[in-house]
């Protein structure tokens, strides 16, 4: 039987297990990415282990988040994160080069390879043909520790695009199709791969900006083959010799595959407040838009701001809209810059910020009360833009350049100019100026540690049994914004103090007193929770805070991938309902107790729970393998390590 992409790639990481679904294996790292709102923690972790350097072939640290400076704390952690890179030997790419994950793509991803990122958008990477996947900051760290990474053998689902995209029709509207076939829950432990002669149709970008949204299916990471597309996109960034074939076989087998005839797509739009809530723009026509913001890691490469500066070429920005664009990287300004492009859009009325993150994390660019922001990143969460109000609709640049001119939701084929094709340049401009090497003389550089860095919390080892509180119940798809805050909270990163008395400020103002109190009670804190618990954000502050809060056990009807790994990583057990209706048998306040707990978990035995409060008991499951209880009963990651 032949192997698909994700098989190959696998098979030549494999470290531990056997390819055999549902079974944890555990793969060879050979590239990590951080960015600033979760590499100071990682970095803080990855010191703690006490490893002299890096470990991988590759470890890139990037500034794209929280580069505005308001207040001293996000400039005290960027010099710690310079002094960490150049100590320990991690390549830097400084505030203003770019959002690390259209960067990677450029500078640094190779096809056949594996790419651990703390940033739940890292499978972008998989556009260029590698296994890409983003986890908690602490698995990143473990990772360049020269520790492998454990993960669920997925399954793997072959999406097979047929046809060539119309005009007005971008690769967008191809990863909302696929949202929209899939949804926002149910995919965890799946892979995505990409095949069939429509790949063929697309760019690099195309394919970048695809695996991109696949994070918000919740898959474990979507991939493309490598091939002459491929070959040529590295050969434009100078790095041909980058360039490995990677296809798979023709007899390769799949646990499922689902047609997209990219011919019969249609302009599309995500609608308040979920990735997964897809509608035609056709529907949306008419409704009035306040703000556009184009860019962010999904759609902000030069092919992508090229086609927005060529519909409004000669144009203006509608009166009623704010239009702001983010490009993804300096050197696509750079090239704009050379090829026009940007004269047209500082001449249509944009305004253009550094490459940043910025307005898709909601720490710049919120929009007005009450308003309709056209975005074209990747999540519409609730509260995520700053402006709590605000309804975001995710669309594609040229969906979004239609808004931008009429003021209003516009199916882009409805306006009456040609269709302007961008090719992909046969040579890039390229300038590495921004990216800072690793010191040659590492033991002469002093890590800066500024008053907001606290101590890194720890944690105590799984008590016998858990007899707490349930602090708060939620009900489906809460996301980790909901749990922990981005935008402006984020500059207490590396001060978990500070940033959990923010924990679940967007559901519950109180939450954070209420955990302190019940925790200094010497009691514990419980969340219980609905499906699809943790969705977003690879962020693991939503587990790291709530380890501080005193929380020790989540009790949901399901959770997502990377935040449950997170959870297990600092010593909080997730647990499922045996019978979901015993989600309803629960109230915040009740008293709950897990009883034998470290004896259950140790035989892998099931768990039973006493509502002390309702005197009812029932029944929980966990899913964990050997490894994932031994880090559970150490009380997390660093415990086990050090035990290890």
């Amino acid at each position: 039987m032949g192997k698909n992409v994700t098989q190959k790639i696998l098979e030549t990481h494999l470290v531990e297990g056997k390819l055999e679904q549902g079974k944890e294996i555990a793969i060879r790292i050979d590239q990590t990415l951080t960015q600033d709102a979760t590499g100071t923690m990682a970095y803080l972790q990855f010191e703690a282990m006490g490893v002299p350097n890096v470990k991988t072939e590759l470890s890139v640290s990037y500034i794209d988040h929280n580069t505005i400076q308001v207040g001293f704390e996000n400039a005290d952690d960027h010099r710690y994160l310079q002094s960490i890179a150049a100590k320990y030997g991690i390549y830097l790419s400084r505030a203003g080069n770019g959002i690390c994950h259209q960067v990677h793509l450029e500078r640094f991803g190779k096809p056949t390879k594996t790419l651990l990122g703390s940033d739940s958008h890292t499978p972008t990477a998989g556009g260029l043909g590698m296994i890409a996947i983003g986890a908690g900051g602490l698995d990143v760290a473990v990772a360049m520790a020269g520790e492998p990474f454990y993960l669920t053998c997925p399954k793997v689902i072959k999406i097979n695009l047929k046809g060539k995209l119309n005009p007005w029709v971008s690769a967008k509207d191809v990863v909302l199709t696929v949202l929209e076939i899939f949804t926002t829950k149910g995919n965890v432990g799946c892979v995505f791969e990409y095949g069939g002669e429509g790949v063929t149709t697309l760019s690099v970008p195309e394919r970048a900006t695809i695996t991109n949204m696949g994070a918000e299916c919740g898959v474990t990471t979507s991939v493309f083959p490598s091939d002459e597309i491929t070959r040529q996109f590295l050969a434009a960034q100078g790095r041909e010799t980058d360039w490995v074939e990677l296809k798979a076989d023709p007899d390769a087998e799949y646990d499922k595959v689902v047609d997209i005839n990219l011919s019969e797509l249609v302009p599309l739009a995500a609608v308040p407040h979920s990735p997964g809530n897809i509608k035609t723009v056709t529907e949306l026509a008419g409704t009035a838009v306040n703000q556009v913001c184009i860019g962010s890691c999904t759609n902000s490469s030069y092919k992508d701001l090229m086609i927005v500066s060529k519909i409004l070429k000669g144009k203006k920005v509608h009166p009623s809209v704010s239009f702001v664009i983010s490009p993804g990287s300096k050197q696509v300004i750079e090239n704009l810059a050379r090829d026009g492009a940007l004269a047209d859009l500082y001449s249509a009325g944009a305004r253009i910020t550094e490459p940043v993150c910025g307005f898709c994390i909601g720490n710049s660019q919120s929009p007005q009360t009450d308003a309709v922001s056209i975005r074209t990143s990747n999540r519409n969460f609730f509260g995520r833009s700053g402006t709590k109000t605000a309804n975001l609709y995710l669309t594609s640049p040229q969906t979004a350049a239609a808004a931008v001119i009429t003021g209003k939701f516009t199916d882009p084929r409805d306006l009456e100019m040609e269709y302007p094709f961008v090719e992909m340049p046969q040579k890039f401009y390229t300038d590495d100026s921004m990216i800072i090497a690793p010191s040659k003389t590492p033991g002469q550089v002093e890590v800066y540690r500024g008053p907001n860095i606290a101590e890194l919390p720890s944690n105590l080892p799984m008590p016998s049994e858990i007899s707490g509180i349930v602090t708060i119940k939620v009900g489906d798809k809460i996301t980790t914004d909901h749990i922990i805050p981005a935008g402006a909270r984020m500059k207490y990163r590396s001060n978990v103090p500070k940033y959990s008395e923010f924990v679940f400020e967007i559901v519950d103002e109180s939450f954070s007193k209420r955990a302190t109190k019940i925790r200094d009670a010497g009691q514990y804190n419980i969340i219980v929770a609905g499906l699809s618990y943790g969705q977003g954000s690879s962020r693991e502050h939503a587990a790291l805070c709530p380890m501080f809060l005193g929380v020790k056990a989540v009790i949901a009807k399901s959770f997502e991938r990377i935040h449950s790994a997170n959870l297990i990583n600092f010593g909080i057990i997730p647990l499922t309902f045996k019978t979901e209706t015993d989600y309803d048998q629960i109230d915040s306040g009740d008293k709950l107790q897990i009883v034998n707990l470290r004896q259950a978990v140790s035989n892998n035995e099931s768990l039973t729970v006493k509502n002390v409060t309702k005197q009812t008991e029932f029944q929980l499951n966990y899913h964990l393998s050997e490894r994932q209880r031994d880090i559970i009963l150490a009380g997390g990651m660093l415990t086990y390590i050090k035990n290890k």
